[in-house]
């Protein structure tokens, strides 16, 4: 699992700010509990990047591939990614 607080601090440095959510209601209905929502100047003009999964790993695995993709400066996130 992905060092949370080092990835947090990482990402506000570089001017992101980062909700990340688990919520009881969907998990007891099977569904996808992990929300993950960044926005803020670092996204540059992308505004948001939300993404939502049954488990944490997943979640930050499709965020963080989002704001490789579609964000300049987060090559870094190729070294934390599998």
């Amino acid at each position: 699992m992905t060092d949370i607080e080092q990835l947090m601090d990482k990402l506000c440095r570089a001017g992101v700010t980062v909700i990340l959510k688990a919520d009881d209601d969907r998990m007891r209905e099977g569904g996808k509990p992990w929300t993950l929502v960044m926005s803020g100047a670092g996204l540059g003009g992308q505004g948001f990047i939300r993404a939502e999964a049954a488990s944490l790993d997943d979640c930050l695995e499709q965020g963080l591939k989002r704001l490789r993709a579609e964000c300049d400066g987060f090559e870094w996130l190729a070294e934390i990614q599998r």
